[in-house]
């Protein structure tokens, strides 16, 4: 199979050419990179620009800064990215982040699930962040003796990072790419199973991720999760049981109306059809009964 990897990246300076050096290395090497500057006001566009001038693979595309907004900013980069290629002759198309370090293997493992799995329409492995200061010298060693790095624990290990995520093309087709909402990289888990298509992360099979996702919203996270809930289509009562059940996580009752309120002000056009929204709806009460929400 052939992928075509898409990697957003805005001020990655520190972090992008450890990111495009564990790719160059993998085992597998059947896959087009394209990185997709967003306007970095530091060094990476220049660290990009050098690395592909010795790497055919890989190639840059300089964007102007699009404007600050959560979740969707990332997503319009990469589609620019992907406006760019005729991803026709490939198989498998992947959004992975500047701020990753891959094991030599990781290509080679997806692409095995693609290969022995027809149904497979999401693969990743699971992501991890070090525990204290980043070893540049160890930075593609994976063994890890001393267990230094710990599972990113903001989501389980069944669910597809944000950070590490690729698609079947014909999966990626039938949910109609991704959506630049915040929550975008849930919705593309439950419309790849709406279309029939199985979600798979390989719990043996790890990446470093060196710029951890949690400090991104921790200030706005109640106010944040409105707006997630209202962009994945929740009607008011789902919306207040998944609600009620963070602030209960949280042991905090004023996240509950933060997350109320966040909600109820959202009048932005959703991004999902009639049809996706009764199917995201019906799949969250049938989580709630069943007690896997």
């Amino acid at each position: 199979m052939k992928f075509l990897i898409i990697i957003p990246a805005h001020n990655e300076e520190k972090n992008i050419l450890f990111c495009l050096e564990s790719l160059n290395n993998q085992t597998f090497q059947d896959f087009k990179c394209v990185i997709v500057n967003d306007g970095s006001t530091d060094k990476t566009q220049e660290i990009a620009e050098q690395f592909v001038e010795k790497n055919p693979r890989f190639e840059v595309f300089n964007l102007k800064e699009s404007e600050y907004s959560p979740g969707a900013k990332v997503v319009r980069t990469f589609n620019k990215g992907l406006e760019r290629i005729d991803f026709e002759g490939f198989n498998v198309v992947c959004k992975f982040d500047a701020d990753i370090i891959f094991p030599e293997n990781y290509l080679e493992k997806v692409n095995e699930i693609y290969e022995k799995n027809p149904k497979a329409g999401m693969v990743s492995g699971i992501v991890k962040i070090k525990k204290n200061a980043f070893e540049k010298d160890l930075a593609f060693n994976f063994s890890d003796e001393k267990g230094q790095w710990t599972f990113e624990n903001i989501s389980s290990k069944n669910h597809v990072r944000g950070p590490i995520k690729s698609y079947r093309k014909q999966c990626f087709l039938d949910m109609k790419g991704l959506r630049p909402v915040l929550g975008w990289d849930n919705i593309d888990v439950m419309l790849a199973k709406k279309h029939g298509w199985e979600v798979i992360t390989i719990k043996d099979l790890w990446v470093k991720h060196l710029r951890p996702t949690a400090y991104k919203y921790k200030n706005h996270k109640a106010e944040k999760l409105g707006e997630y809930f209202y962009n994945i289509g929740l009607s008011l009562p789902l919306m207040l049981i998944s609600s009620g059940k963070s602030s209960l996580k949280n042991s905090s009752f004023s996240e509950f109306f933060i997350t109320l309120k966040s909600f109820l002000k959202q009048n932005h056009a959703s991004a999902l059809s009639k049809e996706e929204i009764r199917y995201i709806r019906n799949l969250r009460w049938s989580q709630i009964f069943n007690k896997n929400f």
